[in-house]
């Protein structure tokens, strides 16, 4: 790594884990933040800002199309071209789909940076599900999802064309690990 905050390429990336819940998204994005001494944005961490304001989630409610997604990605990647404009790499981690994903290329492109999608899923239906069942994010006014969610989901997910790495958290953590470490040029 050339720069304290850069690959090895010396210019900053933008890094998106994209992948629907529960398929190691974050932990993806935290391995990346780790190698890169990157920050990572998360949307969720995001939107949970605005959850206590109901005016406010009435609005993200009402609004076309749907506002806590555009909303959030907006935040997120507006934080992220801050971060790419000081010179430094930055993780973003959300369940990205086409639109979020052009939002991303284009502050990457506007702040002369790299763009790397890690894609996440989870082929085995059984572990997905625990994984959802199980877990405990406790991000300060969130909520938890449950199954349904997921599977709602699932149901319109479509991963990113051209990913740069696709992840299912099915194989073994190390492996998977390696892979990133490996995309990004890593010791």
């Amino acid at each position: 790594m050339s720069g304290a905050h850069q690959t090895q390429s010396g210019v900053p990336t933008l890094v998106v884990v994209a992948g629907v819940p529960g398929t190691g998204k974050s932990a993806v994005a935290e391995v990346v933040a780790g190698l890169t001494r990157a920050s990572v944005l998360g949307h969720d961490w995001a939107m949970s800002a605005l959850r206590p304001y109901p005016a406010l989630q009435r609005a993200l409610d009402h609004m076309e199309p749907p506002g806590h997604r555009t909303v959030g990605w907006a935040i997120v990647t507006t934080l992220a071209r801050e971060q790419l404009r000081s010179g430094r790499s930055v993780v973003v981690d959300g369940v990205a789909r086409a639109p979020e994903l052009a939002l991303c290329r284009e502050a990457a492109r506007c702040e002369s940076a790299r763009m790397v999608v890690i894609s996440t899923s989870c082929s085995d239906r059984g572990l997905h599900r625990s994984r959802i069942e199980g877990r405990q994010r406790l991000i300060p006014d969130w909520y938890e999802l449950t199954w349904e969610h997921v599977e709602q989901s699932l149901a319109d997910w479509e991963p990113p064309d051209g990913a740069d790495l696709s992840l299912d958290a099915s194989d073994r953590w190390e492996a998977n690990v390696s892979r990133i470490r490996e995309l990004l040029g890593a010791p």
